[in-house]
């Protein structure tokens, strides 16, 4: 049985483009910027100055009928504006895995139907041969369709792409960083292996998921802070108010991935335990950071110079969060405020049209960018967050 998350306060969504416009935030340096343009120019999204009107349509009561709202004027917007430009980059899946969670969710089929043209539009294969983590990532949508229609067409050019892998100890031959040597890759990756393991009941799967887990762990997670550094140049950086630099979204992958991987993970798996026990330490600390608003900053220990809420690490906190009140392995009296603040904050970046802002381009470490931001990427967070919390709807596979 499903712990049924919250009964529903009706709370109104703030209008807030008229503070936002009298808002003052750090603009992106030159460098930053260049990162913005060549997001744009590979149409991930864009990032105007005045996403215009906020939605002021949207309750975050959460109802099974405003959650659905919410998730829908998203995902509706995003399908329109970005399927023209539809690619097997990692960008690109971390929204395909959202528009099928939201599919789930909603019991929409449209966007899964989105998700299968997809991919018979790229014959089901990977974006590289010998693919690293980023690369991977794209068939965790072909895996998911096939554990629903079982043709073996969906999977058998991930089959063949990852087998070399698994006899790879380092990133690729002259390379020797290990496979997942930054912490994005335990979202990308393991979910991934975990959903071909469940496709194909290869248990070499689960064996080289753990074994790569384990060492990118050992690498990069801080045992004092309960959080992952980026990659291993960051073990030293520090922020402008001298405390560690932990970027949000690179956390909010790592606990989105330990939730998906755990959500395949077999019942029986020896290591089952480790992924549970880091969900709840990690979980435990970044709620400590959650804002007044109910959202995380790009940097989690200086939100001061940070000062924009991050919606693609919030949504994937959120994400993460409710999945393991759901799955009763986070305690929902503590964590269910956690969640309830969260989802209301995310709310308050949707425009009239569907757009979700405040999102932070691609990179690797906290950057600045501006309210009306908006990336495929953290689209595809909102939709996963919201299909969990929306639980009294989401058709989750049974275990």
């Amino acid at each position: 049985m499903k712990t049924k998350i919250y009964s529903g306060v009706v709370l109104s969504v703030l209008l807030c483009g008229a503070l936002q416009a009298q808002q003052t935030f750090p603009q992106p340096t030159p460098a930053q910027q260049a990162i913005v343009n060549k997001d744009n120019s590979r149409h991930f999204g864009d990032s105007p100055a005045n996403g215009g009107p906020m939605a002021t349509d949207l309750s975050s009561a959460l109802k099974p009928a405003d959650i659905d709202k919410a998730v829908r004027k998203v995902a509706d917007w995003e399908l329109a504006r970005s399927q023209q430009y539809f690619d097997r980059i990692w960008t690109w899946s971390v929204l395909y895995s959202g528009f099928i969670a939201a599919s789930d969710a909603t019991g929409d089929e449209k966007y899964r139907a989105a998700m299968k043209a997809m991919g018979k539009q790229f014959d089901w294969k990977l974006r590289s041969h010998l693919p690293n983590a980023d690369d991977q990532s794209v068939a965790q949508t072909y895996a998911e369709l096939f554990l629903k229609e079982h043709d073996p067409a969906m999977i058998e050019p991930t089959k063949e792409e990852i087998e070399p892998l698994i006899a790879m100890k380092t990133l690729k031959p002259g390379d020797d960083r290990l496979p997942w040597w930054w912490c994005d890759a335990l979202f990308m990756a393991p979910p991934m292996w975990a959903r071909m393991y469940e496709a194909t009941g290869d248990r070499r799967y689960i064996a080289y998921l753990d074994e790569q887990w384990r060492k990118t762990s050992d690498l990069l997670y801080d045992k004092q802070e309960h959080l992952y550094f980026r990659d291993a140049s960051y073990l030293n950086k520090t922020e402008v108010n001298g405390k560690k630099m932990f970027w949000s979204r690179g956390n909010g992958w790592v606990m989105g991935g330990i939730v998906r991987t755990l959500e395949y993970l077999p019942k029986d798996d020896a290591r089952r335990g480790f992924y549970v026990t880091q969900l709840q330490e990690m979980a435990s600390r970044v709620k400590e950071l959650q804002g007044t608003d109910g959202l995380w900053h790009a940097g989690l220990l200086d939100p001061k110079d940070y000062p924009l809420p991050e919606v693609s690490g919030s949504a994937l906190f959120t994400y993460a969060i409710a999945w393991g009140i759901n799955q009763q392995l986070l305690d929902a009296k503590v964590y269910r405020p956690v969640v309830k603040k969260a989802w209301k904050g995310m709310l308050q970046h949707i425009y009239a049209d569907g757009r979700l802002g405040c999102i932070q381009q691609t990179g690797a470490e906290p950057a600045f960018y501006v309210p009306a931001a908006s990336y495929n990427y953290g689209v595809g967070a909102f939709l996963l967050a919201g299909s969990e919390v929306n639980m009294t709807k989401a058709h989750k596979r049974k275990k």
